[in-house]
């Protein structure tokens, strides 16, 4: 295989491991690995054989060569890139955060090489997280690199469990937070009171949920979510209709600052099914306000490592 074209495209995060076998030139996929064995369970995996902090690397580069070695193609010095959670104080190796403001051309981006040798025997670009005062990223930073940004001003979102929202002005990000709406979803459902009210439910219920966009947009979310829990006693929702509407709750309150932001320019970064959710959720609060765009997570990512190796001299 002609390295000079192909690169290990890794995205490591705290629960799962993506790793792609990617043609630089027009950005096939030749071939994937996945893996729920994420950096929370290496690093458990880890602190159970009691090493120390000195053989993290080359405990992490081990694990890391088994996984390349399932890819279904000789990719003898084709290099790993790896963002996400790789970098993180229970990763390969802690990388400090870039600061906002922080440039989308990559330039910002704090990026280290590690040698390969005989644990693992690709050369790996590993790459940092970004910062503000008081809020933090793995991952997305590197996304948002892949994610063509046209407009002066626009608010990217990325979905998920913990939800970021980053203010993007001239191709520079200026700002983000952090919602952790995802968590607070799976702690609600199954940890709390409105635990007995939920029942998962697959089959997407609109008016629920919209229902619950609405409340959870203009009301109090600790008295809104409590809803949940009289919904049920008093026979208004079954328990598979408040699973849409208790997620519609956290969704609508994360959304509900749109509206005062003055952003007009939307974008949405996701690669599931919680796409059509924000998009409901959006139009719900305000259809005529917003201009929403779309953008793949997984072909940004791809683009952006792409851009990456080219950039720091990978291939």
């Amino acid at each position: 295989m002609n390295k000079s074209k192909y690169i290990l495209s890794c995205d490591w995060g705290t629960s799962s491991f993506r790793l792609r076998l990617v043609d630089v030139v027009n950005g096939n996929i030749k071939d994937e690995v996945f893996s729920d064995k994420g950096i929370a369970s290496i690093n458990n995996e880890l602190l159970q054989e009691n090493l120390n902090e000195n053989e993290r690397i080359i405990f992490y580069k081990k694990r890391l060569q088994l996984f390349i070695q399932q890819i279904q193609y000789d990719v003898k010095d084709v290099p790993v890139i790896i963002s996400g959670m790789a970098s993180s104080t229970i990763g390969i190796k802690e990388l400090g955060y870039a600061y906002i403001p922080f440039d989308l051309s990559g330039k910002d981006l704090i990026i280290e090489k590690l040698a390969a040798d005989v644990f693992c025997k690709h050369e790996i670009l590993l790459l940092s997280g970004l910062r503000t005062g008081n809020d933090v990223m793995r991952g997305e930073e590197t996304i948002l690199l892949g994610c063509d940004i046209e407009s002066e001003k626009a608010l990217v979102i990325f979905p998920g469990t913990h939800s970021k929202h980053v203010v993007v002005k001239n191709k520079v990000v200026v700002d983000f937070k952090t919602y952790m709406t995802g968590e607070f979803f799976q702690l609600l459902s199954t940890k709390s009171l409105l635990a007995n009210s939920v029942a998962e439910n697959i089959l997407y219920n609109d008016a629920a949920f919209v229902e619950g966009i609405k409340e959870g947009s203009t009301n109090n979310i600790l008295n809104a979510s409590f809803h949940v829990r009289t919904n049920q006693l008093f026979n208004k929702h079954t328990a598979e209709e408040n699973y849409h509407y208790l997620s519609g709750l956290l969704i609508g309150n994360e959304l509900s600052e749109l509206l005062s932001s003055g952003i007009k320019n939307i974008v949405l970064v996701c690669s599931n099914n919680l796409l059509q959710q924000y998009i409901t959720a959006i139009n719900v609060l305000n259809h005529k306000e917003f201009n929403i765009k779309t953008t793949n997570a997984d072909e940004a990512l791809i683009k952006a490592h792409i851009h990456l190796s080219k950039n720091k001299n990978l291939i």
